[in-house]
């Protein structure tokens, strides 16, 4: 497959959004869900001073740590709602290493930090976007494989086993030549007799 140039791999940096929203880790819930509302996204990822990623809130966090707790939004901090330690991925990952790790973490969305540096998000909306076209390259490798394998098949003669058609002695290398199946020694032997 490389030698023709087609990828045959979807990696996390086809699919994943950037740039990230991040947000201060003592910054109130409230302005959380604002930036949230504000820029329609499902999640922010909370940094420190320095501005390394420390972990991520998303609506469901909202919803299960501050309103169903009927704290005040604007009294409750980003750390202490964001889900931590944050769940990262690199960006040369393929999209099945992305997904098998959401599924076995049982979470949504991942970080995707390249040297250290915050510089995506992937979620499971994102793959599920990208499935159609994964599929199509899928198809397209089978389709290019299973002619390749025709042409070697076709190449490569496959031995049969059975009795030979000329001397009638079994043998687990049979070949076809003009019709019949024949043995080693048959073969060896009309080919000295032309």
């Amino acid at each position: 497959m490389a030698e023709i140039g087609l990828r045959t791999r979807m990696l996390v940096r086809d699919a994943m959004s950037s740039p990230v929203l991040t947000l201060d880790e003592d910054e109130t819930s409230n302005k959380v869900a604002k930036l949230m509302d504000e820029n329609n996204l499902g999640c922010v990822i909370v940094t420190n001073k320095a501005g390394k990623p420390l972990g991520i809130i998303t609506e469901r966090d909202l919803v299960k740590r501050v309103l169903s707790k009927n704290l005040k939004p604007d009294a409750v901090k980003a750390k202490d709602i964001m889900t931590y330690p944050l769940v990262t991925i690199e960006p040369d990952a393929t999209i099945s290493d992305a997904a098998r790790r959401m599924s076995r973490l049982d979470i949504r969305r991942l970080a995707v930090l390249y040297k250290g540096n915050l510089v995506g998000v992937i979620s499971s909306k994102d793959i599920l976007g990208v499935m159609p076209e994964l599929i199509e390259i899928i198809q397209e490798r089978t389709r290019i494989e299973s002619e390749t394998g025709a042409e070697e098949a076709e190449e490569e003669e496959m031995p049969l086993s059975g009795y030979c058609d000329r001397c009638g002695v079994y043998s687990e290398n049979l070949k076809d030549v003009n019709g019949q199946n024949l043995c080693e020694d048959c073969r060896i032997e009309l080919e000295g007799e032309k």
